[in-house]
């Protein structure tokens, strides 16, 4: 064909096609099935005074291809049939690139797809290459394609992922000369179809648009012959490599190399939900015995509730500016803490009562006290639900509005008392108040808190070094802190508390944890120490997140560092055992199988217990079998290989 001659000059494509005849030779022929859908003719009339059929389907765009460029073109088919299962498409074949067969099936009239639609899709879905036509000079049949048939073909193109060509045949007419065949020309867009719309309809199919402005042998073999022979050679390529391939020097008794299974995955370390909100609200609710600060109603006097200094500090900058500074017991007369702030309201005071007229619930350790005055009204009413949402992170904005609204039965005094609230914590007023996540908001809650002698009321003494916490925050996050502050330890009425057994390092990060909720260890050692650091004071979600961290770090280690590491995971494995770390147990366990050829060649490995090493074996990888089965392939490959050097 005059555009395979062509092509031919270059030698990249001479040796692809090439390849393809001696593949097809070698391996049975290969075929490339292409579907044509529409007309190129205006109104379904075929060229010349052809009509339609038959006749039409010899004029078409496909037929002029494969009919002028064809080498061979298969004498049975000479004249197109119809598809025995669906008699919308004519069928013919022919053969390009030498021995390549080409079935195509052209479907002139859209009308003729509503008929039976599935058996369409069936045929679509064999087809390697689509082809859509249409002619430029029938804009009504160019529309019911783009608004009828196009978006039921789109889905379907683009689930099978075959190539599409859209071309768009003949000369856009011009009453006033000669057929215009500028692409850009709009002196006859009410008639004909605009180069913009053919080109929209091209990207809406993911398609390649062509333009030819008739089917003679130049632009029929030039420029539609070219795009369509490059996706038959793409076609051709990728059936190549689903063909399983065939060994030229493969032999019936050459000895296979033994199957390796993948090594079994390493059992997961899961990690409880975090309830850090639920332990700020319990520390409301029950940790009164740790509460410094009471609030009394500003008209009657009624106690309204007990709350933490420490806790309300670290959450609102309101707070911040009424307690911090001097100390509210130090203050001689009463001062207004919002009269610094926007707006015509009094919300809180504070001043020096006494500390003696203060009643302490039972149980409640002596220190000083902080009295708060509440002097809006609404606020009074609704203290518990505003304290609420604050020890829970001040970020659930939906449910304190519908707590709020359930109580006080006013739409305005409710978005008042919301207005107050958001200036408690210096939050702007927005059209909704959408709840931040609770892994972004929450935890960090206290964070400034930590390490700092802000409201600290207790000081740990480690290797030296000086901790200062806050025993509300260590009540609400550790039971056993909660048993040791509130019991008749002398931890409950020492400001010193000394820690033994846990360098500096390990005690700040578990203490961090503890106000931020987050574990970051630097090292597998480090990871280790607050692991047991945890399972001391038994917060079991921090030993599982440093069982987490281990993993993490040990499963990232490559083999050489592995092998040459001065870490023992063994002696990782006896800690973990000993300090009920059970999930990172079991895992250490399947690690040492799955690297077993590096842990076995290790001294401390004859350190795991019988029990252990008959676990590990059960698990290893490669198995004791590959192994053997690798060998006895080995000995038959040197026992072939001398053979036939001996025949030589």
């Amino acid at each position: 064909m005059g555009c395979v001659k062509q092509k031919e000059k270059n030698g990249k494509t001479v040796g692809s096609l090439t390849r393809f005849k001696r593949r097809g030779r070698a391996e049975g022929t290969m075929s490339i099935h292409i579907v044509a859908l529409g007309s190129e003719c205006p109104g379904g009339v075929g060229s010349g005074e052809e009509a339609a059929g038959q006749g039409q389907v010899q004029g078409s765009l496909l037929w002029s291809y494969l009919g002028h460029g064809a080498r061979e073109l298969d004498p049975t088919s000479t004249t197109p049939s119809r598809h025995p299962l669906n008699p919308a498409f004519m069928e013919y074949q022919s053969r390009v690139f030498g021995d390549v067969r080409v079935m195509v099936r052209d479907c002139p009239s859209w009308d003729l797809l509503d008929s039976d639609w599935a058996s369409v899709r069936s045929v679509l879905e064999q087809a390697d290459i689509v082809v859509i036509k249409y002619s430029v000079n029938d804009k009504i049949a160019f529309q019911q394609v783009r608004n009828g048939y196009a978006p039921r073909l789109r889905p379907l193109l683009r689930h099978w992922g075959m190539p599409v060509i859209l071309v768009a045949v003949g000369a856009r007419l011009n009453d006033e000369g000669p057929p215009c065949t500028c692409p850009l020309c709009a002196s006859d867009w009410s008639s004909c179809v605009p180069h913009g719309e053919g080109l929209q309809l091209s990207r809406d199919l993911g398609a390649t648009y062509l333009e030819l402005p008739s089917l003679n042998n130049f632009f029929v073999g030039r420029y539609f012959g070219s795009v369509l022979e490059y996706f038959m050679i793409q076609c051709l390529k990728q059936k190549a490599k689903e063909r399983p391939d065939k060994r030229r020097g493969h032999r019936l008794n050459e000895p296979r190399p033994p199957h390796l299974d993948q090594p079994a995955r390493l059992p997961p370390v899961r990690v409880e939900e975090s309830s850090f909100s639920q332990d700020l609200q319990w520390l409301l609710e029950r940790g009164v015995q740790f509460a410094d600060v009471v609030f009394y109603a500003g008209d009657s006097g009624k106690e309204l509730g007990w709350a933490h200094a420490a806790v309300l500090c670290a959450i609102s900058p309101y707070f911040r500016q009424l307690l911090v500074g001097r100390q509210a017991w130090e203050r001689p007369m009463s001062r207004c803490a919002c009269r610094e702030r926007d707006g015509p309201h009094s919300l809180l005071s504070t001043w020096d009562g006494g500390l003696d007229d203060l009643p302490r619930p039972d149980g409640h350790l002596p220190g000083p006290l902080s009295r708060l005055v509440v002097k809006d009204s609404l606020l009074c009413l609704c203290l518990w639900e505003t304290l609420m949402f604050l020890y829970r992170g001040a970020w659930e904005w939906e449910y304190l509005e519908e707590a709020i609204a359930e109580k006080l039965k006013n739409p305005l005094a409710v978005a008042q008392l919301m207005d107050r609230i958001r200036s408690f914590v210096g939050r702007e007023k927005t059209p909704r108040d959408t709840p931040t996540p609770r892994s972004q908001q929450g935890p960090q809650t206290l964070a400034n808190l930590f390490n700092s002698p802000l409201y600290s009321d207790v000081i740990f003494m480690v290797q030296g070094n000086v901790l200062p916490a806050h025993r509300a925050v260590l009540v609400a996050r550790c039971d056993v802190m909660a048993a040791m502050f509130s019991g008749k330890y002398a931890e409950a009425r020492s400001r010193v508390v000394p820690i033994h057994g846990v360098s500096s390092d390990t005690f700040l990060a578990f203490l961090e944890y503890l106000y931020t909720d987050t574990c970051c260890p630097a090292s597998v050692l480090q990871a280790m120490a607050v692991l047991v650091c945890a399972e001391m004071y038994q917060v079991k979600r921090l030993q599982h997140l440093c069982e987490v961290c281990v993993c993490a770090y040990l499963q990232s280690m490559p083999s050489r560092e592995l092998a040459s590491t001065s870490i023992s995971v063994i002696r990782l494995l006896r800690r973990a055992k000993c300090h009920n770390a059970d999930q990172l147990y079991v895992w250490l366990l399947h690690f040492i199988a799955n690297n077993y050829l590096i842990f076995s060649h290790k001294p401390d490995f004859l350190e795991l217990s019988e029990e252990e090493r008959e676990q590990v074996e059960r698990l290893r990888w490669p198995s004791r079998g590959y192994l053997q089965e690798l060998s006895e392939y080995q000995q038959r490959r040197r026992q072939l290989r001398k053979s036939r050097c001996s025949i030589m």
